[in-house]
Formats: structure tokens, sequence, C-alpha cells
């Protein structure tokens, strides 16, 4: 049974609530799930309120979840990370995602150029520095390089949030986690697939990386306001927040149920997902009472998934949290 097996708790960058980010990591651990982890965007810097997690909890794992590669050199990863992981008693996941357009270039001013490219020069140079040695220098004549003055932390995990082909095959190269967001439950064959060509590729060949979805999770009592959950989930992100997630789906078969959500959102102030396409709940969330919701969880486990993640909906009261912690608890 689901309930049985790892399980974690995550929050994206639009919960913005630093009183809420604190209970739900606290709850989580309470509830006995394995891990938090915390997105970073446009808000508060993820590294301080896990840092202040970290000193609130004693078992948990926590985790970056996502760090977008634009925000922040290897150097300044390496050194949160290993801050992190010596202030949370080794309980540290560094996970880094290629992060969109909006962010690199928005919020941080950099041009949003190679996303894949980046994510694994990123990964490459922060995973020397963990592992003690000295960076790389790209810096034609540059100073001589050097290495993080703290004790080097091998053994920190990275997760990489990865949906196209090549980010995939990338992260069954270079990662310890496989973290993708809104992928649909038929894609997951298909990503497999992806992580052992890029393990293969790797020197020496590698193990696949822990199979670790972040699903949007959308529980309640009332079955209306699990829908409008679910279906808020589902058309915000396809219609806000840029190409990828649409792209996604087409290549997974769900092009009509795409162009549907669409056209019945035709601005960015409304998230109606048509009945048309309510296929999709099923793909991407976990959605209804309690008991569907475990069923779907059930199936993510059978699909490959080993350490899922129910990731929390932004901006709802505490209390709906509560209760889908308590309703989806392990055990």
């Amino acid at each position: 049974m689901a309930s049985e097996r790892v399980l974690g708790v995550g929050l994206t960058p639009l919960e913005t609530r630093r009183e809420v980010v604190l209970h739900v990591a606290r709850r989580a651990e309470e509830l006995g799930f394995d891990s938090f982890f915390l997105a970073e965007g446009w808000g508060h810097d993820a590294g301080v309120l896990l840092a202040e997690i970290a000193t609130q909890t004693g078992r948990i794992q926590i985790g970056t979840g996502v760090l977008n590669v634009w925000g922040r050199s290897p150097a300044s990863i390496a050194m949160l990370a290993t801050s992190l992981q010596e202030v949370s008693g080794g309980r540290f996941i560094l996970g880094l995602g290629a992060g969109s357009p909006p962010l690199a270039e928005g919020l941080h001013n950099v041009q949003f150029k190679a996303p894949v490219q980046m994510l694994g020069a990123t990964t490459r140079q922060v995973r020397r520095l963990l592992n003690g040695e000295r960076i790389e220098s790209t810096v034609p004549d540059g100073s001589r390089p050097l290495k993080l003055a703290v004790r080097a932390s091998p053994e920190i995990p990275i997760s990489l949030a990865a949906l196209g082909p090549r980010a995939v095959r990338l992260c069954g190269e270079l990662a310890d986690g496989w973290s993708p967001f809104l992928l649909p439950l038929s894609g997951m064959h298909a990503g497999i697939r992806l992580l052992e060509e890029g393990a293969a590729r790797g020197e020496p060949r590698r193990r696949l990386p822990l199979i670790g979805p972040c699903l949007p999770t959308a529980v309640s009592a009332d079955p209306a306001q699990a829908l409008e959950v679910a279906s808020w989930w589902i058309a915000f992100y396809l219609v806000s927040m840029g190409p990828l997630y649409r792209e996604t789906l087409r290549r997974f078969g769900h092009s009509a149920a795409v162009d549907e959500v669409l056209a019945a959102n035709p601005t960015q102030h409304t998230f109606d997902l048509p009945e048309s396409a309510r296929g999709l709940l099923d793909e991407l969330t976990l959605w209804g009472d309690a008991e569907h919701a475990r069923a779907t969880l059930d199936r993510w486990y059978d699909a490959g998934a080993q350490t899922p993640v129910l990731t929390l909906p932004p901006n709802r009261p505490v209390e709906e949290l509560d209760y889908l912690l308590e309703s989806m608890r392990p055990g």
C-alpha cells in the first residue's frame, strides 16, 4: 500500500507565507512524512527558511525543491548546500532546476539561454565543490581555482527537476534524484527510459536516480473544493507558466486536452478546467477524497515512483493544508 511507502511534502514558490511554510514543515515531520521541500522563486530565500526549519525539526529530510540555476553561482549554491547540511545534521537534499525566462531574465537579469546546458554545467561544478575539489575555471587567464574552505560534503544528494528529454537524460547522467513536476502519469515509463539512457553514458555507468515526482495535490472531503483546486493546478500552469508544461503534455498525447484548457482560459485571469479536459486530473494530480487520492498515488508507485512528493496548493487556509496532510499521512 502507498501509505507504507516513502512520501514527501513540498511547497511551490507561490507559497510566500513564512509562518505557513514553517507550520507545514513541522506538521509534516509530526505526521511521519520522509521529506520536506521548499521551492524558491521570487519571494523568500529558500535557504534562509530551510535553515530555520532545520532548527525546528529533528528527523525529516529538508531540501530545495527547487533552486533555479540562474540566481546563484555554482559556488554560492555549494556553500548554501554545505551550510544547510551542517545546520540540519546531515538531512539536506539539493534540488536544482533550469527555471524559466521570467525568473532568469525578469528577476535575476540574466539571459535565459541554453537552459539544459546551464543546468548541466552548474550541477557538475557544484558536485566538484561538494566533493572537496577545486572549481573548474572557465575564465581565460583567471585566478587560481579555489575549493571550499569547509569540510567536503560528497554525501549531499543532488536532485534535478527535469521534464524535456535532454534534461531527463542529463538527470540520469549526473543526478542522485529525479524530481519532475506536472509530469503525466502516462509519461513515467518514457521518463525512466530516458534516465536509463543518461545513466548509461555516465563514466562509470551510474545507477538510476531516485524517482520522486512532485504531485500537485487537491484532497478534500468536499468534492467541489477538491475539483476546484485540482482544476486550478492544471489550468494555471498550462496557461501562465510558459510552454514547457504544455509541450510535455503534447508529447505524451494530450494535445487535445491542452488546446481545450487554453481555449477555456483566453486570458490569465481565469483558470478553469473544461469538463472535456478532466481526463488530465488523474494524469497530473492527486485529487478528490483521500480514498481516491491514495488509489492514484498507488498508481504512481506502481509506475516506478520511489519518493513521490505531495505538492501542496499555495495560499489556501491552513486548516485545508492540515486536512490534506493528515488524510494522506504515511503509515
